[in-house]
């Protein structure tokens, strides 16, 4: 049981009670902190392996051994230390764990731009991993900011946010990097975090939440929150599947898609430009499935969002292995906005049923199982398709057809609202 008390409406930062605007500027706060950090990282990190070489390797295999140490060591981290992040924030406001995970970006980003060793940048990535967790913070707070009716909207506004920034950021990331070199990249990077810091700072209002939330949970209570009474919440562990099945669908694509499209029959000349040309065409996709989500939800229920985002992904999955190129643009766009409409919808469903004093610890936990899809699907992928390309695509297949179908059997569709 939480207990619940109520909170009188608060003054905002600005002396006026909390209303409309106070809650979208939560949002579009959180929203464009995301943008900023996660346009920042990729600033940096698709170039990874050329940095370590500049620090003295030489060896082809051994650029490859640091650099997917470097990058796995992050996000597996993440994953186990996601929920006690989101637990401390129940417990001391969300607001100053997304400063302090901003600030260590900043220095650690700063740091990065000094180092001499390999092991100084796997040191600093695995550092990076115990401080991170932003992200999941970030979408909590969003979907605590917002009306019930709205969550979603919100829940897909920073989603949106989050998939176009890795869109964007390789790009700015190159010129720069061309234009100042790899290490003065690495202050960039700290910049983009330092401005979403201010954003967070200046813009965010905690108890503008309070007011929009007054059943709102002591902190004590929050902190009672287990990892094993997230796990009772109605739906909650079959949105973790659906969560862990899209994100592995999701980054399956990567280590065997430029291979794929080179073995149709598109000169070698061509298969990184067309490759990128259908990774951003996918992204962008997610992009506008994370936005019109909201408004599918006011229509339709979770259930049947999720299942036919599930469906569609299944069916672009299966047009992958066509063969020819303009299938592959048609099946990256159904792929996209299949992956990510479920997406949201499944966070939305998951936050509608997490009492308001264990959002942080919630989505700690989804966020862990988003990570460990993120983190498996590479080396998965990449060995299946050392047999067949085609299996990926088909394997991808059957997941989404298998979520597909488990969601339309067995979701419960009777949500409750949170706080209940």
């Amino acid at each position: 049981m939480h207990t619940v008390r109520h909170v009188a409406p608060s003054t905002s930062a600005h002396g006026t009670s909390p209303s409309a605007p106070a809650w979208r500027r939560n949002v579009y706060a959180v929203t464009a902190a995301s943008f900023l950090g996660y346009t920042g990282f990729t600033l940096v990190m698709p170039f990874l392996p050329l940095f370590i070489g500049q620090l003295g390797v030489t060896d082809v295999g051994q650029i490859a051994m640091w650099t997917g140490v470097s990058l796995g060591v992050t996000p597996g981290l993440t994953a186990l230390l996601a929920p006690a992040w989101g637990r401390l924030g129940d417990r001391y406001g969300r607001k100053i764990m997304v400063e302090r995970s901003l600030i260590s970006f900043v220095v650690l980003m700063t740091a990065m731009a000094f180092v001499t060793r390999p092991w100084h940048v796997l040191a600093m990535r695995a550092i990076q991993g115990l401080f991170a967790g932003y992200g999941s913070l970030s979408v909590a707070m969003a979907a605590e900011s917002a009306p019930r009716d709205r969550m979603p909207s919100a829940i897909g506004l920073v989603q949106t946010a989050q998939r176009l920034g890795p869109g964007v950021g390789p790009v700015i990331g190159g010129a720069l990097a061309g234009l100042v070199g790899l290490r003065r990249a690495f202050i960039a990077t700290a910049l983009f975090y330092a401005v979403g810091l201010v954003v967070v700072f200046w813009f965010y209002d905690e108890r503008a939440v309070d007011s929009q939330w007054p059943g709102r949970a002591d902190p004590a209570e929050g902190g009672r929150v287990t990892f094993r009474s997230v796990l009772t919440f109605q739906n909650f562990v079959l949105m973790m599947a659906v969560i862990f099945g899209l994100q592995f669908v999701d980054r399956s694509f990567g280590p065997v898609l430029p291979l794929y499209v080179e073995q149709i029959g598109v000169a070698h000349a061509r298969v990184a430009v067309l490759s990128g040309v259908l990774f951003s065409i996918m992204a962008g996709a997610g992009a506008l499935g994370h936005h019109v989500c909201g408004r599918l939800l006011k229509r339709y229920p979770a259930r049947l969002v999720i299942a036919g985002g599930a469906a569609a992904a299944a069916l672009g999955s299966g047009l992958l292995g066509a063969g020819s190129f303009r299938v592959l643009v048609v099946a990256s766009i159904v792929l996209g906005l299949g992956i990510g409409a479920a997406m949201t919808a499944a966070y939305s469903a998951a936050g509608s049923v997490i009492p308001t004093g264990a959002h942080g610890a919630g989505f700690g936990v989804l966020t862990s199982a988003s990570l460990v899809g993120m983190a498996s699907s590479p080396f998965i992928a990449g060995f299946l398709g050392g047999a067949s390309i085609r299996i990926v695509f088909f394997v991808d297949l059957a997941i989404m057809a298998v979520l597909a179908a488990l969601v339309h059997r067995t979701m419960v569709s009777a949500e409750r609202s949170p706080g209940e």
